[in-house]
């Protein structure tokens, strides 16, 4: 497969999503440094031992250094881990990327702590020419301690507790697993919300086309590509069937800055974007058809062994009959009257379909598309 088919541009609103989430990892590692500190510091106390930078120097400019040398790591451990080793892990095994990620994180950890010893080190000694034998001196004894055997292992937890929560959080999509911790739909409610079923267009012909085995790497390759676009869009995933995404918001969320709407016609310029590299991987460009509707559903916590967040409601049957009427239209996106009265207006020019009967319906339902 050609490396550079995978290679994108980041968006503005990606790049800023992901600082976030490094800005995020750095101020948590941090506040655990800091604990940990105190921690080993109350132990010692308490056995009436003092801690080594006291007697060795000035502990306050000790204290100073550590946090900032884990500022620093913080931040260098959430950019490798935002921007390169989720992206390698989201394209391979589980146990080839946790296999990756303890060696960046020996290579890192060590890198690091050589980095932050200099500084230490070079507090006390300043550059006297004792410094650099003090320096060698000081990590050879660090790296045969006890200590150094205790901090590594207790940072390859941290970053693997790191890394798991992010995964999970992209299985359940952003805000589902929060919502999971905090008990939100333990207990079922009804929400007002918006639903899209976005489904391929042609996929029987093109199943038929690529077997059965290259259809399965065309859809997870079109997933994958567009996830970016969901994700800038604040869509939840609520599930994938088959060659069909269901995506969904709160209405809130949905109708701010046309997000609903917008998605879609994002998908399907990125897409157009790709087409080059998608007829010369797979020999076909894919498109997607959609149908928007507002409503209300109840969501709640279903299952046991494989508990999950589930949506039930009229809305979901209407949206999916919504989105099986435009083959029969021959148009790439229908929403509701329901939806289009909640959207800000003066941003869209829909265009009114008409009223139109759907499947398994009683009465009409007025469309529109854009």
């Amino acid at each position: 497969m050609n490396k550079a088919f995978h290679l994108k541009k980041i968006s503005g609103k990606e790049l800023q999503r992901k600082s976030q989430t490094v800005i995020w990892i750095t101020l948590s590692w941090s506040i655990i440094s800091v604990v940990q500190l105190a921690y080993e510091l109350s132990i010692l106390e308490e056995n009436n031992f003092e801690y080594k930078w006291v007697v060795a120097g000035d502990f306050f400019t000790y204290f100073l250094i550590n946090t900032l040398s884990f500022l620093l790591n913080g931040f260098i451990a959430g950019v490798f881990i935002i921007f390169f080793l989720l992206d390698w892990i989201r394209n391979r095994s589980y146990s080839q990327g946790i296999a990756f990620g303890i060696l960046s994180y020996t290579v890192l950890f060590f890198t690091l702590t050589c980095l932050q010893n200099y500084f230490v080190v070079r507090s006390i000694f300043g550059g006297s020419g004792s410094f650099f034998m003090a320096y060698l001196d000081g990590l050879g004894t660090y790296f045969l301690s006890y200590e150094f055997i205790r901090n590594f292992s207790f940072w390859l937890f941290v970053l693997i507790i790191t890394v798991i929560i992010l995964l999970v959080n992209d299985k359940y999509g952003p805000g589902v697993f929060n919502k999971f911790l905090l008990g939100k739909y333990f207990v079922p409610v009804t929400e007002e919300r918006i639903f899209m079923f976005l489904d391929l267009k042609g996929s029987t012909a093109i199943a038929e086309k690529l077997g059965e085995k290259e259809y399965f790497r065309f859809l997870q390759t079109v997933f994958k590509d567009i996830t970016g676009v969901i994700l800038e869009r604040k869509a939840e995933v609520y599930q994938y069937v088959g060659d069909e995404v269901v995506l969904t918001w709160t209405k809130q969320e949905g109708v701010k800055e046309l997000r609903c709407i917008r998605c879609f016609q994002d998908i399907n310029s990125l897409l157009i974007e790709l087409k080059n590299q998608y007829s010369t991987r797979f020999g076909v460009v894919p498109e997607f058809k959609a149908g928007i509707h507002l409503g209300f559903a109840t969501v709640g916590e279903i299952g046991v062994i494989k508990r999950d967040i589930a949506y039930s409601g009229d809305v979901l049957n209407t949206t999916a009959r919504i989105q099986a009427k435009c083959n029969e239209l021959g148009v790439n996106i229908l929403f509701s009257e329901a939806l289009f009265e909640s959207l800000p207006s003066g941003n869209i020019n829909p265009q009114e379909v008409g009223e139109v009967s759907l499947r398994g319906k009683s009465g009409k339902h007025l469309l529109y598309t854009i």
